[in-house]
């Protein structure tokens, strides 16, 4: 006997069936949301410049993470992750400077710079998890 329910995918199962089960993924395309919501009320010449690297920043922490994920090895897993860090670094860094800028206000900025942290966290605990391994 079959069910009719779509299938779901749990977030916290021991080994994750793709990126997409992994909390951190998850935390990762709510920043980059908010990123692209921020980013919209922008000065226009800055399309091409703040804009375009908070974005490119705010994917690559999104893309590493489902490529590393899909690697074949814990290794390149923990590459991935590492680069995915580096963007992480590379957003906080330009989510201070759109606020000093006056680009956009400090409390705008509090749920990407909280998610910034939280992803800062994960991911630091996850690669050294996986280093151990």
């Amino acid at each position: 006997m079959t069910s009719d329910k779509p299938k779901t995918h749990s977030v916290n199962t021991a080994r994750p069936e793709g990126y997409e089960d992994l909390l951190v993924w998850q935390k990762g395309m709510a920043l980059v949301k908010k990123v692209y919501e921020i980013t919209r009320t922008f000065p226009r010449d800055e399309k091409f410049g703040l804009i375009s690297q908070m974005r490119r920043a705010a994917v690559s922490i999104l893309s590493n993470i489902a490529e590393g994920q899909a690697r074949h090895s814990t290794g390149e897993f923990v590459q991935f992750l590492s680069h995915a860090e580096g963007s992480v670094a590379e957003l906080n860094t330009q989510l201070i400077l759109s606020v000093e800028l006056g680009y956009c206000s400090k409390d705008r900025t509090a749920e990407a710079t909280t998610l910034v942290r939280e992803l800062r966290r994960m991911l630091n605990a996850l690669r050294r998890k996986l280093e151990s391994q």
